[in-house]
């Protein structure tokens, strides 16, 4: 069994998004999100909340998605720590070059915010090796495929 998802890191600089999610993620999900505008504030934010995952915008002034996720890894608290990129660049080629990069999957914006906290928990189960669905003889089903949007 998972450990239970409780903390959620959230960076993403546009103010709308960040309201979105948060509602989203705490109101339907039941979680508590950190939100931070900038990798900046990530990085200096994120060893006190202490997330046990982190939701990353991709494309974000300053900092990088990229940029941001390889500092806070070098946080040892933060070192294996999954990191999910939100992001409206979701091209195969670029889903398979976040995951190299260490992103453990890509959440596509526009998402649909009332199944955004399921997404995120179908993403921890998937991580920590088990799924939110399984067949009648208990065994988990493949975790789902990136939504990817042309």
């Amino acid at each position: 069994m998972s450990p239970k998802l409780e903390r959620i890191l959230l960076v993403e600089d546009e103010v709308d998004i960040q309201m979105v999610a948060q509602l989203a993620l705490e109101d339907v999900g039941g979680f508590e999100v950190e939100v931070c505008a900038s990798g900046v504030e990530a990085l200096e934010r994120a060893p006190a909340f202490n997330p046990q995952l982190v939701l990353l915008d991709f494309m974000m002034p300053g900092m990088n998605g990229t940029t941001t996720m390889t500092a806070l890894r070098r946080i040892p608290s933060l070192s294996k720590v999954p990191m999910v990129f939100l992001t409206a660049r979701a091209q195969l080629s670029e889903v398979a070059e976040y995951r190299r990069q260490g992103a453990v999957e890509v959440i596509v914006k526009p998402f649909d915010p009332m199944s955004l906290s399921q997404r995120v928990m179908e993403v921890w189960e998937a991580f920590h090796g088990q799924s939110s669905s399984s067949d009648s003889s208990g065994a988990s089903s493949t975790p789902r495929a990136p939504e990817i949007q042309s």
